[in-house]
């Protein structure tokens, strides 16, 4: 399916959204409904023209789909954090018995979005940090929120943030995403990269992600890229 289609499932999909108190809820009431939140009250410098980034928010389709989406965001890839090399596979992962976490790995330009950005992104839409250990219909500790950090610096800003968002009270439970250090990121299967580009009428595409997709368009317009940034383009 084309582009063009999937941002008209999108709209569609918003338009049964919108709520009357300023939030947005699909209008499925799944349980990773978006929320409108603070960016955050610091950021991280970073000189030159890219970084990279990576986070586990459930399942890696619908978090690679959002940040795809994201203007400055060069490349956004489906993987595997927290565990081995030997375990790094699927199948594997999918016990929930390897360490690791279904995690994408984001490559972007900090002169046109911030890691603070990235991050009010990552809390706001892409998935529920109030979830222990599962998203939505995924459940096990390969779908737990993590944000897996490179330096002391993102440790201290993404601390920051959860303890700015949970005093703030934006979620009716407290944040659960663990800061795990970053020893290696493994891409996933070729069959997982753009799985919500290429497959949008895919049910648990249409009722889990692409209402996630939708919410980045209109609570983040300045960020909204309308062409993603797909892997198979590299």
């Amino acid at each position: 399916m084309r582009l063009t289609n999937i941002a008209q499932i999108a709209g569609l999909i918003v338009l049964a959204a919108v709520t009357g108190f300023g939030l947005w809820q699909t209008s499925s009431g799944a349980a990773e409904d978006p929320v409108v939140i603070p960016a955050p009250a610091a950021d991280l410098p970073q000189p030159g023209d890219s970084a990279v980034a990576v986070f586990a928010g459930g399942c890696f389709w619908g978090v690679q789909g959002v940040f795809q989406h994201v203007t400055g965001v060069k490349n956004a890839i489906s993987g595997y954090a927290g565990g081995s090399a030997e375990t790094a596979h699927y199948q594997l992962v999918g016990r929930g018995d390897t360490g690791h976490a279904e995690a994408v790995e984001i490559t972007y330009d900090p002169s046109v979005v911030s890691y603070g950005e990235l991050l009010q992104i990552f809390f706001s839409v892409a998935h529920n940090p109030t979830q222990l250990n599962y998203q939505g219909p995924d459940h096990g500790p390969q779908y737990r929120t993590a944000i897996f950090v490179q330096s002391p610096e993102e440790r201290r800003i993404a601390e920051a943030y959860i303890a700015q968002l949970d005093t703030a009270g934006v979620y009716p439970e407290k944040i659960v995403t663990t800061l795990e250090p970053l020893t290696q990121f493994y891409a996933a299967e070729q069959y997982h990269q753009d799985y919500l580009t290429l497959n949008p009428t895919q049910p648990y595409i249409v009722y889990n992600d692409l209402p996630k997709v939708a919410a980045l368009e209109h609570l983040f317009p300045e960020h909204w890229r309308a062409e993603p940034a797909l892997v198979g383009m590299l």
